[in-house]
């Protein structure tokens, strides 16, 4: 039987002295506090400054409600479109090697690098009255721009890499192994995807729904580029709470202004629950 020998760990490279630990504790304290905790203290304070009922009264505004559909509405279709769309491009990116993979998930990176205001104005180039397919679709009766449509176009292009830079290196990881043996045994591409692949991703796409969802429902540059920002028509709830602030509404604009830090909150608690489920799975 042979003994492996065992390197001793020069000490400090898994432990640190106590003031160390104590100073980066510390100073990422100072930092939530500052950057995080307080800021969404304010908001919730300043929300509540003047009493439930006119807390009440901001956020039952029918502007407000307005604001709120069309945020919702943007989201439930801008979402679904990243979760196809995300499953398809990771399926394709982690399962083969293709011309053109590398520029793939180059541009499914775009929106993270790219500002949301310039893709706001892209879309305007391309769908405006003047732009280059706005005439055309004018004619037509088709109106994008200053639209709903405009604003479900904005919200799916910053939301493009969510789903699909959550499943990628996911899929990767787990490999194909599994996929390859259910084909061989007589399964359906589908009847593989669906009790071999989705359960294996599951929590991974969830996760990715959620990121989502979060940032669909809080977008603001691209949305207030194409949108117009016509109170009661066009506003998304983000833009609603500028609307209400550039006018000293403080207290109404910070009430609507809770119920998008209420969903990022209750988004957090959703990425964490679901963080525990990949943990325990795994």
């Amino acid at each position: 039987m042979i003994l492996e020998r065992q390197v001793p760990i020069p000490r400090g490279t898994t432990t640190e002295p106590t003031w160390v630990r104590r100073t980066i504790i510390g100073i990422g304290l100072v930092f939530v506090t500052l950057f995080v905790v307080i800021p969404l203290a304010t908001v919730l304070i300043s929300a509540f400054s003047h009493g439930v009922a006119a807390y009440g009264r901001a956020i039952s505004d029918p502007h407000a409600l307005r604001a709120l559909k069309l945020t919702l509405i943007a989201a439930a279709i801008a979402v679904p479109l990243n979760l196809v769309f995300g499953v398809a491009a990771a399926w394709a990116i982690a399962r083969f090697r293709f011309p053109g993979r590398a520029l793939l998930v180059t541009l499914i990176d775009l929106p993270l690098a790219v500002s949301p205001v310039i893709a706001g104005m892209v879309f305007v180039l391309l769908f405006g009255a003047h732009g280059l397919i706005g005439p055309w679709l004018s004619a037509h009766g088709v109106k994008v721009i200053f639209a709903l449509p405009g604003i479900v176009l904005a919200t799916t292009f910053v939301t493009v890499p969510y789903v699909a830079r959550e499943l990628i290196p996911l899929m990767e990881a787990q490999g194909h192994e599994e996929e390859e043996a259910a084909l061989v045994l007589g399964a359906s591409p589908w009847q593989m995807f669906r009790r071999v692949t989705l359960p294996k991703i599951k929590w991974g796409l969830l996760y990715g729904v959620v990121l989502c969802t979060a940032r669909a429902l809080g977008e603001f540059g691209a949305v207030s580029v194409v949108s117009g920002n016509i109170r009661g028509r066009t506003s998304t709830l983000p833009l609603h709470v500028e609307i209400l602030y550039n006018e000293y509404e403080y207290q109404a604009a910070f009430a609507v202004a809770s119920l998008l830090v209420i969903i990022g909150i209750a988004s957090l608690i959703a990425r964490r629950v679901i963080a525990r489920r990949k943990e325990a799975v795994s």
